[in-house]
């Protein structure tokens, strides 16, 4: 049988995504009936027209989430976001449904294979978690909480997203920034210049501007976005996730986020972070007391480093112990060889070919390729790299087609905000991990069940593939086929080596940084305090040795309290498994497709149809442990 990829529109995409997100529910809304009636369906049929619905549901939101990001026409992104909301309504309607209830846990699993059992077993948790065994008042309120949270939470993307910042300085404020960053950012009419809070902007400036009032200045700017408009909307996404956990039964929203996850439960969560800040605090301090010395020569009287300091003196001292100096550095990432060497890369890594393919596009910039392994397409992925206006601001995988063996081909968009000429170090790092998702998407995109296809594991997983396949980005081989300078002189080895021991320094602080935001986000839900701004001080003053900046509010830009909810521990979490998981290659071969094809088939391709544990110990031979994370943290440059 041969799939053929979702068709977008040439033109008129509002109609279009009106269409297809409403057929789609129609889908939905057929298989509902069908279960409803429920006569003569075994459990191959009760799970076959669940599934259905699950493949029509997740088409709807996949696509109808993704243009409310990226779609520049402003009208399509608001029709974007009413689409969400029904298909929310839908999805609650679907889980408070007794009756549907009653048709799946009737049926007999006997005759199931693992992964049937599996989906089994998955949709009925799903109703218990919906609250489909409460009275008819307490399904009502879960049903409104629903509905209400929806709009609330596309609030509060939306305002981060709307809300770009810029300030206007005098041309000298630019002393030490790159050449090109200059070239770019000509003087207007009044001879000053703009900065925006855009992250091409902001990570530069904050990096090597040698002015610290104006670093300072954009600090406070890019820390308080969202602010005052989120703070309100963010107390009351709060309040009703906690509504919603109680009504279930459970202590709080941590609870009931944690129990689907490998953690388990929200006390296990303050555990694991009092664990990593135990584990780093040492070395933290560490360098923290390097980073205070070095600003104490241009400052004698400093006491401390804070958020507008600790990038540009991290900077500094790379570039004076190390000689390692990131706006020479950025000389051997132009982005068209970047984009073209990933791929280069990762495609003989995995065995995978990316054929380029001219299809309809929602902008100009966007690329589009077909995925091919032993040629047979195996899906298509589309690259919107760049920043602009009403987009998305951070960096994300977006599904846009869930993959459905012999249904459907998986189809994944990387949305990122990177410059169009030179690249920092630092976003080809992350260009890299991002990717990590969208083969992981790709890859796993061969599955019967579509809640299992892809990036469907614990969400305390999804960010481990990713965060090994950084490793690829520091690898002196791995650079120096497609890290090139103007010349075309590849970059040296002994520059790679460089760059690895001054991104070493630092190490320390980044993780007990990280630490503070995952305990902004558990606190936040487990505690519901009235003032966010003190609690967000708080959290970061317990963990994070690098102070925070008076007069900002980090909470109301914190898109991840959207999506990660009290979970933003999850990327520490799996940062201890992908540790663990790149024991299984050997890192002076990091280009041996034999590894890479094992891990492939044993983490990437099962999707979702295991838990991550297993898949874990599946590569490894035994379960995953500290062992490797902690044997990283404690090695000095």
């Amino acid at each position: 049988m041969t799939l053929e990829p979702l068709a977008l529109p040439t033109s008129d995409w509002a109609n279009w995504l009106d269409g297809y997100v409403r057929e789609q529910l129609r889908i939905v809304g057929e298989t509902m009936r069908v279960l409803r009636d429920g006569a003569g369906l075994d459990v191959g049929r009760v799970l076959g027209v669940w599934n259905d619905g699950d493949i029509a549901l997740r088409a709807a939101d996949s696509a109808a989430g993704l243009f409310a990001e990226v779609h520049p026409d402003g009208e399509v992104r608001g029709l974007a976001e009413k689409l969400v909301q029904d298909i929310d309504r839908v999805k609650t309607d679907r889980d408070l449904d007794r009756v549907l209830f009653e048709t799946v846990v009737g049926t007999n699993p006997a005759g199931l294979d693992a992964t049937g059992v599996r989906m089994r077993e998955h949709v009925l948790r799903d109703f218990r978690r919906a609250g489909v065994d409460g009275d008819d008042a307490t399904r009502a309120r879960l049903r409104a909480i629903s509905e209400r949270l929806a709009v609330l939470e596309q609030d509060f993307r939306r305002t981060i997203t709307e809300d770009v910042r810029t300030l206007r300085f005098a041309p000298e404020v630019f002393d030490g920034l790159p050449d090109d960053f200059v070239a770019a950012h000509a003087p207007g009419a009044d001879g000053l210049v703009e900065v925006s809070t855009d992250y091409p902007d902001y990570l530069p400036f904050r990096t090597f501007a040698r002015d610290a009032d104006a670093r300072r200045a954009l600090t406070v700017e890019f820390e308080s976005r969202g602010w005052p408009s989120n703070n309100d909307v963010l107390h009351e996404i709060l309040d009703l996730r906690d509504e919603k956990a109680r009504l279930l039964g459970y202590s709080g929203w941590p609870d009931y986020d944690a129990e689907v996850k490998m953690i388990g439960s929200g006390a296990a969560i303050a555990e694991f972070l009092e664990r990593i800040s135990a584990a780093a605090t040492e070395a933290g301090r560490r360098e923290l007391g390097e980073l205070l010395a070095r600003r104490q020569v241009d400052d004698p009287a400093a006491t401390g480093v804070d958020r507008s300091e600790s990038g540009y003196y991290l900077e500094l001292i790379r570039r004076e112990r190390f000689d390692v100096d990131a706006r020479e550095v950025r000389r051997y990432f132009d982005f068209q060889r970047v984009r073209a060497g990933l791929l280069d890369v990762t495609g003989g890594l995995f065995g995978v070919e990316y054929r380029p393919v001219e299809v309809p596009v929602w902008h100009e910039e966007v690329t589009a390729y077909d995925v091919y392994t032993d040629g047979e397409r195996r899906g298509r992925i589309y690259l919107d790299l760049h920043p602009r206006e009403g987009k998305y601001k951070h960096a994300a995988q977006f599904d846009l087609v869930a993959g459905v063996t012999d249904r459907q081909l998986p189809e994944g968009v990387l949305v990122c905000n990177f410059s169009r000429g030179l690249m920092e170090h630092d976003h080809v790092v992350t260009l890299f991990h991002e990717f990590g998702h969208l083969l992981h998407h790709i890859l796993g995109g061969r599955q019967r069940w579509a809640r299992f296809s892809g990036v469907a594991t614990e969400w305390d997983f999804v960010e481990a593939p990713s965060q090994m396949l950084e490793e690829w980005a520091w690898d002196p081989t791995v650079l120096a086929t497609f890290a090139v300078d103007e010349t075309g002189a590849p970059i040296p080895a002994d520059l790679v080596a460089r760059m690895r021991e001054a991104h070493e320094f630092g190490k320390a602080l980044g993780i007990l940084t990280q630490v503070g935001y995952a305990a902004i986000s558990y606190e936040l839900h487990h505690d519901r305090p009235a003032d966010h701004t003190a609690a967000v001080a708080d959290a970061m003053g317990r963990h994070s040795l690098i102070a925070r900046v008076p007069d900002t509010h980090f909470q109301t830009s914190f898109g991840h309290l959207s999506g990660y909810t009290s979970g933003y521990y999850t990327y520490l979490w799996s940062l201890v498994i992908a540790k663990d998981l790149f024991s299984a290659f050997d890192p002076a071969d990091l280009l041996d497709p034999v590894a890479a094809h094992r891990y492939r088939d044993r983490v990437l391709v099962p999707g979702g149809s295991r838990d991550a544990a297993d898949l874990t110990a599946d590569l490894l031979g035994r379960p995953f442990t500290f062992d490797a994370f902690r044997s990283w943290l404690n090695r000095t440059p």
